[in-house]
């Protein structure tokens, strides 16, 4: 199983961001993606964006996040 803490805790309390489209997002939270009985993959939250990974660490997509 991935380690999110070890991955993405340092992005939580640092000024270490994503860059996305040259702009640095910050991370304001990550976690588990579930259908209720099975874990599938992982999200990380950036100010303006929520990107979705799957189990083999691969971004599934990139949703911007609306009325932040």
């Amino acid at each position: 199983m991935i380690d999110l803490d070890n991955r993405y805790e340092s992005y939580l309390h640092t000024k270490k961001c994503f860059t996305i489209d040259g702009i640095c997002e910050h991370v304001i939270a990550y976690g588990w993606t579930d259908n209720g009985s099975d874990i599938y993959g992982y999200y990380v939250l950036t100010n303006n964006y929520k990107l979705k990974y799957n189990l083999q660490e691969q971004c599934v997509s990139v949703e911007q996040r609306i009325g932040v």
